[in-house]
């Protein structure tokens, strides 16, 4: 189990070096490298974090692990909320729909809407440091409705751009 993590962690840092290079629309990926690199960073933070805790509770320490958890997920939600609202259209990053990849406007509209989504879900999963008995709805509630209710509007947003045409 010591090893895991640290595995994990190298798998994803090697696919996070191919998917800009693989990307058929790279030169959009480039446009906001910055935000991408910076979740990277942020996220490999997170998962030594959760390395951390999970040594120290082997161990013997015991914690609420929850409640420890509660602000590291929401500061990674906010970060993807700020990437998504300053992703380019491309084929990984963001929200990746039949008709997002098809409408470069129903793109931008969709994943401005997703980022502060996802950015109101990462304060309010944070929020459950506070209420460490129903941490696990304000890290999970918010997090599925900013991932779900995006993918319905950028339908209607396709659809209404059709009626438009």
């Amino acid at each position: 189990g010591l090893f895991l993590m640290p595995v994990i962690s190298t798998v994803l840092f090697l696919a996070f070096l191919v998917i800009p290079r693989i990307d058929p629309l790279k030169e959009n990926i480039a446009k906001f490298r910055a935000y991408y690199d910076l979740f990277i960073l942020l996220l490999f933070g997170f998962l030594f974090y959760i390395y951390l805790l999970t040594i120290f509770w082997n161990l013997g320490y015991r914690f609420n692990i929850i409640q420890l958890m509660a602000p590291a997920i929401g500061l990674v939600i906010f970060y993807a909320g700020v990437m998504t609202e300053n992703a380019k259209q491309n084929w990984f990053i963001g929200v990746r729909t039949p008709w997002t990849l098809s409408n470069e406007r129903v793109w931008n509209k969709t994943n401005r809407l997703a980022g502060k989504l996802l950015k109101a879900a990462g304060i309010l999963a944070m929020l459950g440091t506070a209420f460490p008995e129903h941490a696990i709805l304000f890290i999970l509630v918010p997090a599925i409705l900013a991932g779900i209710y995006p993918i319905v509007y950028s339908y209607q947003e396709d659809q209404r751009e059709l009626k438009e045409m």
